[in-house]
């Protein structure tokens, strides 16, 4: 019988808004703790194995946005069950091969302690892999968003810009943004909460006004 003592135990999903789990973890780029990165947004992923093909390809396209995360004030941290050793080969012989330089941290994640922080083994999909996961963690330090998707899936990358933005912006302007947005396109504005102000609402000029409830305007 193995000797699991030592993986940390499943303690449950996250939730939005709530500060994200802490953690001190061995990477590629030497240990670094979820406070490292206090004062920047974070895009915190997971990918099922090294030397894989999906995530290989994701791998690459993460690279590819990076230079546009860090226009954002936002940075990147991978994590996968494997060692930091793999991670090493993997990185060099994604360079290799394919001529991505991956400029982000990698998490070697033996013992489970992060993924089982941050809910990203689904046993009913893989008891030995991390499913996909992306977790938007903001400069606060307060999960913000989650994504989750199956180990068949490779990941949207300009969904992954399209939201950070879009979290940014609502955060900075008061607004929210509707489906499909992307930076100039309207916004909404808040809806009115009394009748007062959904009478207000109504008559206000230099904004599309569907309804009191639905009024959207430009930046």
């Amino acid at each position: 019988m193995s000797d699991n003592t030592n993986i940390a135990a499943p303690v449950g999903l996250p939730k939005l808004g709530a500060p994200a789990p802490q953690f001190e973890a061995i990477t590629t780029h030497g240990t670094l703790r979820l406070e490292d990165y206090s004062g920047s947004w974070l895009i915190l992923f997971s990918h099922p194995a090294d030397f894989t093909p999906v995530c290989t390809t994701e791998f690459i396209g993460f690279a590819k946005i990076y230079p546009e995360l860090k226009k954002l004030n936002c940075e990147l941290l991978g994590l996968s069950i494997d060692s930091v050793y793999a991670h090493i080969a993997w990185v060099r012989n994604i360079e290799e091969k394919l001529n991505v330089k991956i400029p982000f941290p990698v998490i070697a994640d033996l013992d489970r302690k992060v993924a089982n922080l941050y809910g990203m083994v689904s046993m009913a999909e893989s008891k030995t892999e991390t499913s996909r996961c992306v977790f938007v963690i903001d400069d606060k330090q307060n999960i913000r968003a989650m994504i989750y998707y199956p180990l068949t899936t490779g990941r949207n990358m300009d969904e992954i810009l399209r939201l950070i933005t879009a979290l940014q912006t609502s955060d900075a302007k008061g607004v929210a943004t509707p489906a499909n947005w992307k930076p100039g396109d309207m916004v909404i504005i808040p809806p009115p909460l009394t009748i007062e102000a959904a009478e207000e609402r109504v008559k206000t000029k230099g904004i599309e006004i569907t309804d009191w409830y639905l009024s959207k305007k430009s930046l």
